[in-house]
């Protein structure tokens, strides 16, 4: 292979520094962000029933222990790095594969990565926008030294954050107070549309399973560690979403703390707020790069974003192609409609990675050492089809321009698979 210039070799390899721990703390660090904190529930709002509330939470995270088990048995088949990237192209084309990295930087990841580090600025206090640079810039820079680094940074804000709900609680079921309760009209009858309505929302606060995958080459014996990891942890995100739920009823956690445990408590979960979504932001800019660094591997993106540095073992330059991007949305504020518009893509592709089990197993050559149930594929597909149906239904002339801007890497990918070599 070509060297990528400046002294670095694409040939250098990436070093396995993750271990089942840390692995398991990306899973949950990266899914327990800022917005089951902040953000009155959907959910509450289309279920009336206290006991419906976390039957939709339950169900939510049995569907994403599906694409966890989907992608369990992908990533011990294919433990490479890119993850979704890698599942797509073997089970259907390096084009299916592109439009997934494609998506991803331009918006998808670029876009969450922008919007939790606006988070973590609003909610740290002081200038919002250079707060939010400052974080991405941070997390980056420690990345860029050795994964080792990121991934550790990375556990000890899950274990914090974990921590602190436990104490959270405690405080609040110790109180004996009942919350306030979240959401609209409680004595409205329950409809079946608005009960799958509530869970594909759930399924959107699960987000970010599937990037543990990312991180495969940099991963001790990842046929078995990643599978693992994402059972773990989508269990005990599962269990800690419906016991916040249980405390909250739905309602923004901080009045919650403010209204039963008094203001102390809620200027403490503010700052709980900081680490969970900083936790998340440091998963979120170690994931990234990994499919970028896959893209260039394969010559579907430029060569150079492809180099291991020699000395830190990581993508480097591929780390800094997303800090930049993803600092340019936060600065002109196109993050919002970049990510509110591509985000219900992502299922689009879940839909086809899980679709891919079948295409796979026709394949003499394909081996996983995990092997799910058909059943669960096919729940997690027609989930993943619920959620784009109902994304284009509520919003038709957004959704469009999502998959428009999606689609258009397809030419992009064919002038590049014709002259990139």
């Amino acid at each position: 292979m070509e060297n990528a210039g400046g002294g670095d070799d694409i040939r250098v390899q990436l070093t396995r520094s993750i271990g089942i721990v840390r692995a398991t703390a990306m899973v949950v660090g990266i899914i327990v962000g800022a917005s089951i904190f902040v953000q009155p529930s959907e959910i509450t709002r289309r279920v009336p029933d206290e006991r419906g509330i976390l039957l939709v939470w339950l169900i939510a995270g049995v569907l994403t222990l599906f694409g966890a088990l989907v992608c369990a048995e992908l990533s011990s088949a294919f433990p490479r790095s890119g993850g979704m990237y890698v599942f797509l192209k073997e089970a259907w084309s390096p084009a299916a594969g592109f439009l997934w990295g494609w998506a991803m930087f331009w918006s998808m990841h670029s876009g969450i990565v922008a919007a939790v580090a606006v988070v973590v600025g609003r909610f740290a206090g002081g200038n919002v926008t250079a707060t939010a640079i400052a974080s991405i810039v941070l997390l980056s820079a420690i990345n860029y030294f050795g994964v080792k680094h990121g991934s550790a940074l990375q556990t000890v804000f899950t274990i914090a954050k974990l921590a602190a709900i436990a104490v959270l609680l405690v405080a609040l079921w110790g109180g004996g107070a009942s919350p306030p309760r979240g959401g609209e009209g409680a004595s409205a009858p329950l409809r079946t549309k608005d009960f799958i309505l509530a869970i594909a929302a759930g399924l959107f606060a699960y987000g970010g399973w599937h990037m543990v995958t990312y991180a495969a080459e940099e991963t001790r014996a990842p046929e078995r560690t990643i599978p693992r990891a994402l059972m773990i942890g989508v269990a005990i995100v599962t269990a800690t979403y419906i016991a916040l739920n249980a405390a909250s009823m739905g309602a923004p956690m901080i009045e919650v703390a403010a209204k039963t445990l008094g203001p102390r408590w809620a200027a403490a979960l503010n700052a709980l707020v900081v680490v969970s979504a900083f936790g998340a932001l440091a998963g979120i800019v170690l994931a990234g790069p990994r499919v970028y660094y896959a893209m260039a591997q394969d010559g579907l993106l430029f060569r150079w974003a492809g180099a291991v540095h020699p000395r830190f073992r990581t993508p480097h330059r591929a780390i800094v192609l997303q800090a930049v991007w993803s600092s340019v949305l936060v600065v002109t504020g196109t993050y919002r409609s970049l990510f509110t518009r591509v985000v219900y893509t992502e299922w689009i592709f879940f839909a086809a990675m899980a679709a891919g089990i079948f295409v796979l197993r026709r394949r003499a050559d394909y081996a996983p050492r995990v092997r799910v149930y058909a059943f669960v594929p096919l729940l997690f597909i027609a989930a993943s089809i619920v959620i784009v149906v109902n994304q284009i239904a509520s919003e038709p002339v957004e959704s469009a321009i999502g998959l428009l801007i999606v689609i258009a890497g397809l030419p992009v990918y064919w002038f590049w698979s014709r002259h990139a070599h």
